[in-house]
C-alpha cells in the first residue's frame, strides 16, 4: 500500500509535468521569444511541504547534522539543473535548489542522500577547491572526482550516481577508496586524455537557452557553482563554520567529524606537506604528441596529432646544511615528499647548500639519500636559484631555518617555490620570497584535505580503514 508521502510525491510529479507541458506549448507558439517557467505559488508550497518532511526525517535520524544544516539554507526550485539537488552560495547564504522533474523520481531515502551529498560538498570546501583547479582539469573530471569523494560516505544512492565503483568500471581504472579530490581528478583526467573523444570524453558546452533538464548529467552537475557570489576562501570558511556550529545538535559520524575538525582547525592554511600536494596538482609538463587520438580542438583534421599529458615533474629539494634542520627531521620530510610525488612521473634532485652549492644528486627512494656533508658555512639562498634558473625545474622545495639574505641576487624563472622553515626557525629573512612559506612541523592528520595514507587519528590499523579526504 502506498504511503501518504509516496502519493504526495506522485501527485507533485504529475503537477510538474503539467507545468512543463504548459511552458513547452507557450514556447512553441512563440518561437524565438524568451519565457520564464511559471511555477504556481500553490505548487511551490506543496513541493516545499514535501521537502519539509524529508528535512524532518533527517532531523530525526541519529546523524541529524544534515537535517539541522538543511534547516538553515534557503530553498528554490530550478528546472535547469541536471541533478535532483544543487547547492550554491548567494546573497551571503547557502541556497539549495531542487529540480522537481528529477527529485520527485526519488524515494524518501534517496532524497535524503541527495541532500546529504550537497552538504558534504559544502563542508569539504569543494566550492573553493574546484575553482582552484578549473583551469587545469576538465569540468567532467572535476565533477566526477568531487562526487566520488562525497558519495563514498552515502547509502541509498540513485543508480546513476557517480561512484568509485562506477568510474573504475566505465573508465577501466583502479582508483583507491577514500582518497582526496585532488588524487581522483588527476587520475581521471589522465584517463580522459587517453581515450578517444566519444560521448563520455567530450566537453559539452552548456546550452544557455536550455531551461529544463530532465536527467542527470555528470558534465553539468555543478554548473550552478559558477553563479556563486565571489567571496574569498576565508570568509566562506567562517560562514560555513557558523552553519556547522548551529547544526551540531547530537552525535555525528566519525568521517563527518573528521571533515569538520579539519575545517575548524586549518585556520585557512595547509601544512607544508599538504600544500606541496596541492602544488603538485598545478605542475604542468610538456604534452606528448600522439597519433592514436585526434586533435581536441580540430577533431576533423586527421593530419593533426593529438596530445597526451606527460606530467614529467622536475623537482629540486634544497637543504640548507648550515641551518638547524636535523638529519632525522630532513629524512622524514623527504619521505613525505617522495610519498606525495610517487603518483607523478618525476625526477627529484637534492641540493645541499650553505653559502654555495656543495652537492647536487638525483634520488628515487629514501635509500638514495646521502649523509649530509659536514660543512657549516654561512647561508646564502641565491646559489640555489642560480642553479634552478639554469635547469628545467618545475618546483623548488627549500628546507631552511630561514636565516640568510634579505634579497635574492637573481629572480626565479619558470618554476614554483615552497619554503619550508625548520621547527627551530622563526621566519624567512627574504623580503620577497617568490613563493609560499610553511613551517616544518608534525601534521596531525584529522585533515580531510590530505591523502597521507600512513597517518591515522583513530588508532586502528590502516588495513581497510578510510584515510583522510
Amino acid at each position: 500500500m502506498e504511503t501518504y508521502f509516496e502519493k504526495q510525491t506522485k501527485y507533485l510529479y504529475d503537477k510538474t509535468n503539467e507545468i512543463i507541458n504548459t511552458y513547452s506549448i507557450l514556447k512553441a507558439n512563440h518561437a524565438g521569444e524568451r519565457f520564464e517557467i511559471d511555477i504556481p505559488r500553490d505548487f511551490k508550497e506543496e513541493f516545499f511541504h514535501l521537502v519539509d518532511k524529508v528535512n524532518l526525517s533527517l532531523m530525526e535520524e541519529k546523524d541529524n547534522f544534515y537535517g539541522y544544516f538543511l534547516f538553515q539554507t534557503s530553498r528554490e526550485i530550478k528546472f535547469d539543473i541536471s541533478n535532483p539537488t544543487a547547492i550554491n552560495f548567494r546573497g551571503a547564504k547557502y541556497v539549495i535548489y531542487f529540480n522537481p522533474i528529477i527529485f520527485l523520481n526519488l524515494n524518501m531515502k534517496q532524497m535524503e542522500s541527495s541532500i546529504k551529498h550537497e552538504i558534504l560538498h559544502i563542508v569539504s570546501m569543494h566550492l573553493v577547491r574546484a575553482k582552484e583547479v578549473k583551469d587545469k582539469y576538465s569540468k567532467l573530471a572535476i565533477n566526477m572526482a568531487m562526487d566520488i569523494v562525497v558519495n563514498k560516505y552515502l547509502n541509498n544512492l540513485v543508480p546513476y550516481a557517480t561512484t568509485l565503483e562506477q568510474v573504475n568500471l566505465n573508465y577501466s581504472l583502479n582508483l583507491e577508496p577514500y582518497e582526496t579530490f585532488e588524487y581522483y581528478v588527476e587520475k581521471i583526467q589522465i584517463e580522459l586524455d587517453l581515450q578517444e573523444e566519444d560521448e563520455h570524453g567530450k566537453e559539452h558546452d552548456s546550452n544557455k537557452n536550455e531551461d529544463i533538464e530532465t536527467q542527470y548529467s555528470p558534465e553539468k552537475t555543478h554548473d550552478i557553482w559558477e553563479d556563486s557570489n565571489d567571496i574569498d576562501e576565508k570568509m566562506l570558511k567562517e560562514f560555513t563554520e557558523k552553519f556547522i556550529n548551529s547544526s551540531q545538535k547530537g552525535e555525528i559520524p566519525d568521517y563527518l567529524e573528521g571533515i569538520i575538525s579539519s575545517l575548524k582547525n586549518s585556520r585557512g592554511e595547509l601544512p607544508w606537506n599538504l600544500y606541496l600536494k596541492k602544488l603538485m596538482g598545478t605542475v604542468e609538463s610538456n604534452k606528448k604528441k600522439t597519433i592514436t587520438r585526434r586533435n581536441r580542438r580540430q577533431p576533423n583534421r586527421l593530419d593533426l596529432r593529438g596530445e597526451l599529458r606527460g606530467h614529467k615533474a622536475e623537482i629540486a629539494v634544497a637543504l640548507d646544511i648550515s641551518g638547524s634542520i636535523s638529519d632525522e627531521e630532513f629524512k622524514q620530510a623527504i619521505k613525505e615528499v617522495l610519498n606525495i610525488v610517487k603518483n607523478y612521473n618525476h625526477e627529484i634532485t637534492i641540493i645541499e647548500c650553505d653559502n654555495e652549492i656543495r652537492r647536487a644528486y638525483k634520488v628515487k627512494s629514501i635509500n638514495d639519500i646521502k649523509d649530509r656533508i659536514n660543512i657549516r658555512g654561512g647561508t646564502k639562498f641565491t646559489p640555489v636559484f642560480e642553479y634552478a634558473n639554469n635547469k628545467k625545474i618545475n618546483l623548488l622545495v627549500y628546507f631552511t631555518d630561514g636565516k640568510g639574505e634579505d634579497k635574492l641576487q637573481v629572480i626565479p624563472r619558470g618554476y614554483k617555490i615552497l619554503w619550508v622553515i625548520s621547527g627551530n626557525g622563526d621566519k624567512l629573512s627574504l623580503k620577497e620570497p617568490y613563493g609560499a612559506i610553511k613551517k616544518l612541523s608534525k601534521v596531525e592528520i584529522k585533515d580531510y584535505t590530505s591523502d597521507m595514507s600512513d597517518i591515522r587519528n583513530d588508532g586502528y590499523s590502516m588495513n581497510n580503514q578510510q584515510p583522510v579526504l
